[in-house]
């Protein structure tokens, strides 16, 4: 069978709190059914009310799961997926920032029962400013599910995540104040700062903890819950040697997905990231649609929706699965204050996504459970 095939649940075989999560999740199902389209608009609009602009590197942020929360590493349904994003952003209004982003998982079965590992990779590199200012990063996760019911897809997951992490900066590229004579820049006066050396690095680990379950009598109904921990170990992030020690970051992340009929669904997704005084919000809604004459076996489907970064960005989005293989396009409509400047336009933003099998005996391809959104 198919990961996450099984059985219908029946309310009386729940006790009291799950029967009054049932039958919440049930007349969800059926607002939704009916109101699809206008939930997500509206989920779109009212999202992030109460947080604060803040830049980020992705607006595909589900397309980066290690970045969020390591705990969501393997939760798909397959044995391996790997993911790759870029980013290009603000060139209209300076030397913008170029990032980009690979990660790649592999999840296996843990003993006999319906528990499985995840281990993972992720990478990022960004390119930044007239100095060039660069950022890489080399991060191994790793993520353990716990089965909670031989009845559904119900699993609580826990990752962890650390590596290094470099950056650099031309500083022959570097022009301050101090370069000004009185009358004009003078490129042969001294910049006046005092970097040890234009290269540093250091180390730097997360942690995650994630709770994803099917819900409602269809079985294709999931949703998650998840918060992570970034920065546990307060890394000096800076060139100066009096640097102060990076604030502990914190990601809060939900998604939803739901049947609207046997050829379509949607999801919605949304992060919450809080670190020292910043606040951001990024949520939306992605209408999918299978192609085919049978949409139960179809590998292929189109999706369309929009996202919105909270007092900074409208973000419409089309993707494309083919098979394992899902390429996504988005792009940035800038909405803050530096609007007029940008001209309304903020980042562009290619991703690209490959789910596969294995072909070993204990392929989740044939697991009644295992973890997946």
């Amino acid at each position: 069978m198919i990961c996450g095939m099984s059985k219908q649940i029946k309310p009386n075989n729940m006790n009291k709190s799950a029967n009054d999560i049932y039958r919440l999740s049930h007349d969800l199902v059926r607002l939704m059914r009916r109101k699809g389209f206008l939930a997500c608009w509206l989920f779109v609009l009212l999202a992030g009310e109460r947080s604060y602009s803040q830049d980020i590197h992705f607006s595909q942020f589900f397309e980066t799961p290690l970045l969020r929360n390591p705990s969501l590493a393997g939760i798909f349904t397959g044995d391996y997926r790997v993911q790759g994003v870029y980013r290009s952003q603000w060139n209209s209004v300076t030397n913008g920032y170029q990032t980009g982003s690979f990660n790649g998982e592999y999840k296996v079965q843990a003993g006999n029962g319906n528990n499985y590992i995840t281990v993972g990779l992720q990478a990022l590199s960004d390119r930044a400013g007239t100095a060039g200012l660069a950022t890489t990063e080399v991060l191994p996760a790793f993520n353990y599910h716990k089965s909670l019911s031989n009845e559904r897809n119900s699993y609580l997951s826990v990752g962890f995540m650390g590596g290094l992490v470099q950056k650099t900066i031309d500083l022959s590229k570097v022009t301050t104040n101090n370069q000004f004579d009185g009358s004009v820049f003078n490129p042969s006066m001294a910049t006046g700062e005092s970097f040890a050396t234009p290269s540093i690095h250091y180390l730097d680990g997360s942690i995650g903890i994630s709770y994803s379950t099917s819900f409602g009598q269809d079985p294709a109904n999931n949703l998650f819950l998840g918060a992570a921990l970034h920065h546990l170990n307060r890394p000096k992030n800076s060139f100066y040697q009096d640097a102060n020690e990076l604030n502990l970051k914190y990601v809060y992340s939900a998604g939803v997905k739901m049947r609207l009929t046997d050829q379509s669904y949607f999801t919605v997704q949304a992060d919450q990231t809080v670190q020292g005084d910043f606040r951001e919000t990024i949520a939306g809604c992605i209408i999918s649609y299978k192609l085919g004459d049978d949409p139960a076996q179809s590998g292929y489907a189109v999706h369309f929706g929009a996202l919105l970064r909270w007092r900074d960005a409208v973000i419409p989005v089309v993707k494309l699965d083919m098979n394992g293989l899902s390429v996504a396009l988005s792009y940035d409509a800038n909405v803050s204050a530096l609007k007029t400047a940008s001209q309304g336009s903020g980042g562009v933003e290619l991703s690209v996504a490959y789910i596969g099998f294995t072909g070993r005996d204990n392929s989740v391809r044939d697991k009644v459970r295992c973890p997946r959104f």
